[in-house]
């Protein structure tokens, strides 16, 4: 490790076989805390490349504890986090809200690390189970059309490293790993990321990918399609860039998405949403991702995802997905 940090120092890249070699070593306990730590803090004051990236994805895949739900052809809304925007857990809702929809999701999340409230969170708080036995997601597919892959139970090889980036509290490369390492390998993604060098890395990657995807990032920081701006769009047939009203939606403020300042608070404007007791502008931006998500899948258009995810949440088919979700998991 000590080689690999003075050359990270001096402002080098490693390869994607060495990037690889460094997340196996992190599994095995090869490292202390304070190199981990290290590791990490380096990719936090310089850029990531796309072979380090592809190093750090390969060696999570390899180590994951898979999953075979090939038989769905499932979809995973996920966002990497990180874009400091503290909104309620759109990704969340709009993952219930494609399920109400008849899209079968697989739900990669984690608790939060850079935020007040990741996915996990407030699915917990919500009294959702989170297990990794096959035969009970496949049930979760079969009767709430969504089940939860919480990571932790997937990724068991990064506990070294999980308490010491809860004690950093901000984001790192992992937040960059999150959506491209889900245990059931869908066929269908949808992720939202922090910055356009992000976006820029995550579409060379999928390039190589044999799925649909669409990866979003709106201009002005957030990691979803926020309504509060323009958004780009890279998906495997296209790359474009919507405003509000090109989805025939009003343009959202930055305050329309705060999403609380505890996990119970995040928890309330969760079901207060997904019950369809929602203001506008929340309904909006949950449709607007859901929809694209429908859209990705379904291989319509944006603009028709939206109309379906507006009847899903709308017609309770949303709520009734989280409501048997919930009931699966007593």
């Amino acid at each position: 490790m000590k080689a690999i940090l003075n050359r990270l120092i001096n402002q080098e890249h490693i390869s994607s076989q060495e990037a690889k070699s460094v997340l196996v070593n992190m599994s095995k306990g090869a490292y202390n805390e304070s190199q981990i730590a290290s590791f990490l803090t380096v990719y936090m004051m310089r850029s990531i490349t796309i072979e380090e990236l592809r190093g750090f994805r390969d060696a999570l895949l390899e180590l994951c504890i898979p999953v075979n739900l090939e038989d769905y052809n499932t979809i995973d809304l996920c966002g990497t986090g990180g874009d400091g925007k503290d909104t309620f857990n759109i990704s969340t809702l709009s993952s219930f809200v494609a399920a109400g929809a008849g899209v079968k999701v697989t739900k990669h999340g984690n608790y939060g690390v850079s935020s007040t409230c990741g996915s996990s969170n407030v699915m917990e708080h919500l009294g959702i189970k989170f297990s990794n036995s096959e035969d009970f997601l496949k049930r979760c597919l079969d009767e709430a059309s969504i089940c939860v892959l919480h990571a932790p139970l997937f990724h068991p090889a990064m506990k070294n490293v999980a308490p010491i980036r809860r004690a950093l509290g901000v984001k790192t490369f992992f937040n960059m790993l999150g959506p491209m390492v889900n245990p059931a390998f869908p066929n269908n993604q949808m992720v939202g990321v922090f910055n356009l060098e992000l976006l820029r890395l995550y579409s060379y990657l999928y390039q190589n990918d044999k799925k649909n995807y669409a990866i979003v990032h709106a201009l002005d920081g957030y990691d979803e399609v926020s309504l509060t701006g323009r958004t780009k769009i890279v998906t495997n047939t296209s790359e474009v860039v919507v405003s509000p009203s090109e989805l025939n939606l009003k343009k959202t403020q930055p305050k329309d998405l705060f999403g609380g300042s505890t996990v119970a608070e995040a928890a309330d404007i969760f079901k207060t949403i997904i019950q369809g007791d929602g203001t506008e502008q929340q309904n909006n931006v949950v449709c607007a991702n859901a929809g694209l998500a429908i859209a990705t899948v379904n291989q319509t258009s944006h603009k028709e995802g939206i109309e379906l995810a507006r009847e899903a949440l709308h017609s309770g088919k949303a709520y009734n997905s989280l409501k048997q979700l919930i009931a699966l998991s007593q």
